[in-house]
């Protein structure tokens, strides 16, 4: 073995002629533990489900079989992904808890007793452990143990791997008093600003410690991340669900998980990174697939936005809805046998208030009114001495004249259709909204035409969120276990309320940047969003150390916070890369003809390459690099955009969440034009580039950016 804080890489050539021992016996233990893994998914597919000849439960069997085939799901092997990226060694004979379920055997060798941290657990024929989970309890220590606290670990080993995850160096850091502080070494660097094309991959190999402390918090803490860019706060949120589901499984499992993006574009990138980790059944949606209770056919003017993203928006709604009670007029008689049992107007009227008045849900309200009356009903007929029981409650419950009543006094609501009348309706809106809303907002709320029903409407995307608080009004929805929301400074107070109903008895990890805002209305304040999504007592984490995107880069991209996000420190890189940052003026040889010389010669290079501009200048832009012969995808015209080409082109309004290599940006000052909160979006834009970012501009800069 290397003396401790060495690193060991294989020469190409040396390798081909004569493997170094270290390294192949590093390999054939990888070679191993991806022959135990096949053999533990051959074990499961060949489990019978059949519960024998005394027993015939199609339905168990159907369970057990659904059962197996996720947990054959989960133990895919990815030929492209290292089994184990670390090794953790302890003193021999070192007793240490692996985890539930995972065994307390090391690989045992005269020198130490060996941990191998992986993606998944795998174990040999007889139950020992060959890679134990990173999420696993000794795992913590690869992450978080230093020489003043080694966490009974004395070293800690990355390996490097090429592009077809195979094993070619390693590296060792002591873990000992008096050892240097960890600084994770030339291969954790490596790793981090390793070129990455297609969509986006699990970071586990390079967890830094505030990102784990914050993986690792427990199911019932909300948490709320303020993440600069390139901090990892996406990562966060998606390791975070593949931890909870491996510690709180049972707990989950009844409740279910979901991850909740800004677009399908954005799901498109991520959609890897839990398969990957073994996680394949958690379910990756946007607000509107969400909340899509009806179809969205048109962009909303940013001032309705406004509006309808606005909570008062609820008390409206809730006005209208609870205006459709009406007050009885005529008296409700029960007849049974040669008998008649009356209840008189002000009797129902007491009823129908006291309910009102009670907090129930609007549909279940209809259920205890029918009880109510009945309730009324049998008090008369046991006052006359006739004996009553449940039958004889349920057969006045289900009373013709009952149950006119109850239609009469408590109709039935459709969310779709009460949405739709409200705003159509102006009268009926400024019932509603008196007090709530000026004359103003009501007017420019309505819906355009004359729909004769909700399918005939036109439809936006805020108007999701006001029919999804009429259903919640109605019947309050199944709340999820745990609800990861990325890029949630972009909601509005509605759209939280909405999200927050489905996690009523659930936990959430809220991720975002106030500095990326570019909704109507983003939020500018983490308290007020987190109340609004009902967990007010969330923990606020800030991350603020970038290590992705490089120093340079952060800069120049930094020139805009005083004025989008003027109380945010600045991020900090720990990256620096000499020369990432190149600014083009093309204000005479033509901005498209460099644009594609930018993108010719960031493809001479490694890693994946996207061209960001307005959305309106794209499809000009994307015929120009096919005019000059060089092939690019169109983000959000096909779902392979991603991984289709290495040169991409990226509308501003699709780029929130994703990164390339390295990025051209044409036309900042047009960007910027595009929309009210455009200077925000240009943040955005100049933030998504890990390697090189390329500024290509005719028009002058926004002052923005050359003002510093």
């Amino acid at each position: 073995m290397l003396d401790p804080g060495h690193s060991h890489a294989l020469d190409a050539a040396a390798d081909a002629v004569a493997p170094d021992p270290e390294i192949q016996a590093e390999r054939d233990h990888l070679a191993a533990s991806r022959e135990a893994l096949h053999r533990m998914r051959e074990d499961v597919i060949g489990t019978g489900t059949a519960l024998g000849d005394a027993v015939a439960d199609k339905v168990t069997n159907e369970v057990l079989r659904r059962a197996r085939k996720k947990r054959a799901e989960e133990l895919v092997d990815l030929p492209d992904v290292p089994l184990f990226f670390g090794r953790l060694d302890y003193a021999p004979g070192d007793v240490f808890e692996a985890g539930p379920g995972e065994g307390h055997t090391a690989t045992r060798t005269p020198e130490a007793d060996r941990v191998y941290i992986g993606r998944r657990h795998v174990h040999d024929r007889a139950g020992n452990p060959m890679v134990l989970d990173w999420r696993a309890p000794i795992s913590i220590a690869f992450y978080q143990a230093t020489a003043d606290d080694p966490m009974g670990a004395r070293l800690r080993r990355r390996y490097g791997f090429s592009g077809r995850a195979e094993l070619t160096a390693f590296e060792d850091e002591p873990l000992t008093p008096g050892a240097a502080a960890p600084g994770g070494g030339r291969l954790l660097a490596a790793e981090i600003e390793r070129p990455r094309s297609g969509p986006m991959r699990d970071i586990v190999a390079t967890i830094q410690p505030e990102q784990d402390d914050l993986v690792r918090a427990p199911l019932e803490r909300s948490l709320c991340v303020q993440g600069a860019p390139g901090t990892g706060k996406t990562a966060v949120g998606l390791h975070r669900i593949a931890y909870l589901l491996y510690a709180e499984g049972r707990r989950l499992g009844r409740g279910g998980v979901a991850i909740v993006g800004p677009n399908r574009s954005f799901l498109s990138y991520i959609r890897n990174v839990l398969p990957a980790l073994g996680e394949v059944d958690v379910r990756q949606t946007t607000v509107e697939d969400m909340l899509g209770a009806v179809p969205v056919r048109r962009a909303e003017d940013p001032e309705a936005a406004l509006v309808k993203g606005d909570a008062r928006m609820a008390e409206v709604i809730r006005r209208d809805l609870w205006s459709t009670l009406r007050e009885p007029v005529e008296p409700l008689v029960v007849q049974r046998g040669s008998r008649r049992w009356r209840l008189y107007p002000e009797e129902m009227s007491e009823i129908l208030s006291e309910l009102r008045g009670r907090g129930v849900a609007h549909g279940s309200g209809r259920e205890l009114l029918a009880h109510r009356l009945a309730h009324a009903v049998l008090t008369r007929i046991e006052e006359a001495g006739e004996a009553c029981d449940d039958r004889t409650h349920n057969q006045v419950r289900r009373d013709r004249a009952v149950r006119a009543a109850v239609l009469w006094m408590w109709p039935k609501a459709d969310p779709a259709k009460l949405v739709l009348g409200l705003l159509t309706d102006p009268e009926r809106m400024a019932r509603a909204a008196e007090g709530v809303l000026t004359p103003e907002e009501q007017a420019v709320v309505m819906l355009p035409g004359r729909p004769r029903g909700p399918r005939s409407a036109k439809w936006s995307l805020s108007d999701l969120a006001l029919v999804d608080e009429a259903a919640g009004l109605i019947e309050r929805p199944a709340s999820l276990g745990h609800i990861v929301v990325d890029e949630a400074q972009d909601l509005t107070p509605m759209q939280c309320r909405a999200i927050g109903r489905r996690a009523a008895t659930g936990s959430v990890t809220v991720l975002g940047d106030i500095a990326q805002g570019t909704a109507p209305g983003a939020a500018t304040d983490w308290s007020v969003l987190l109340r609004h999504l009902g967990k007010p007592d969330a923990l606020l984490s800030v991350l603020d150390r970038g290590y992705r995107v490089p120093a340079q880069i952060i800069d120049f991209a930094a020139r805009i916070l005083p004025r989008i996000a003027p109380g945010l420190g600045a991020p900090v890189a720990v990256r620096q890369a000499p020369g990432a940052l190149t600014l083009v003026d093309a204000a005479e040889g033509g901005l498209a003809e460099a644009v594609v010389r930018a993108c010719r010669a960031e493809l001479r290079r490694e890693g994946s390459v996207g061209l960001i501009a307005a959305d309106a200048d794209i499809p000009a832009l994307n015929r120009a690099l096919a005019d000059a012969g060089l092939e690019a995808a169109v983000l959000g015209e096909t779902e392979d955009a991603l991984e289709a080409n290495r040169l991409v082109c990226v509308p501003a309004t699709l780029a929130k969440g994703l990164e390339f290599d390295a990025v051209v940006v044409a036309e900042p000052a047009a960007v910027v034009a595009a929309e009210p909160r455009g200077l925000h979006r240009l943040y955005v834009v100049l933030t998504r580039a890990v390697s090189s970012l390329t500024v290509v501009h005719a028009a002058p800069l926004p002052e923005a950016l050359t003002d510093h």
